[in-house]
């Protein structure tokens, strides 16, 4: 089973992220380490849904700075996923795919696709959303993601469809990423050798 480790390191902060497709072990959530409780339950939907064992671990080096965490991490996390694309990509690895996620009243629906392009957009279709809930604020909770996008380069879109519940609604958001990512990150004999869009791979010629 392939085992992907990427640690990021600036002034602010040194974060590790290790991405392991063994099955799932029983432990999984133990592994899950930042200040932030609620983004540790969010990267526990993801390792849940997507079925990969997600350990991360995060060191500030003065402040402890929420955004700092989401950003910096989310970051490591999209890096970590883009290298499994890339050495997975002789193995057939389907590089796309979407998935929604529900929790009783909330629905949401990912979309992702590895084409070395990148951009993030999450549209909440006018649904009023809490700026804080669990002692995280919404903008850090975007920040993560837009690092994820950042950091594996690929195209990532959210869009929620129903909700009124707070702690509901990024339940589904994070969820339906986590069953997006374990379709878009699937092998299939048939794709090898093709890529998730028809542009195929980018090559580069500078001088």
């Amino acid at each position: 089973m392939e085992r992907i480790e990427v640690k990021r390191t600036t002034t602010e902060s040194k974060m590790s992220v290790v991405l392991d497709f063994a099955p799932l072990s029983d432990d999984y959530r133990e592994k899950i380490n930042t200040p932030l409780t609620f983004l540790n339950h969010m990267i526990e939907h993801i390792a849940w849904r997507s079925g990969i064992n997600i350990a991360v671990d995060t060191q500030l080096d003065k402040f402890t700075l929420s955004h700092v965490i989401c950003e910096d991490l989310g970051i490591a996390l999209g890096k970590a996923i883009a290298e499994y694309v890339k050495r997975m990509s002789d193995k057939g690895v389907v590089g796309y795919g979407d998935a929604y996620g529900i929790i009783d009243e909330a629905r949401a629906h990912a979309l992702i696709s590895f084409e070395s392009r990148t951009y993030f957009d999450i549209d909440y279709n006018g649904i009023e959303m809490c700026d804080e809930v669990e002692g995280m604020y919404k903008e850090d909770l975007e920040t993560f993601l837009l690092g994820v996008a950042q950091g594996a380069n690929c195209t990532l879109q959210i869009v929620l469809e129903k909700g009124e519940n707070g702690h509901h609604i990024w339940e589904a958001i994070y969820r339906s990423i986590g069953t997006m990512l374990s379709k878009a990150l699937s092998c299939d004999e048939s794709r090898v050798g093709k890529t998730a869009g028809v542009a195929g791979t980018i090559n580069w010629e500078i001088v």
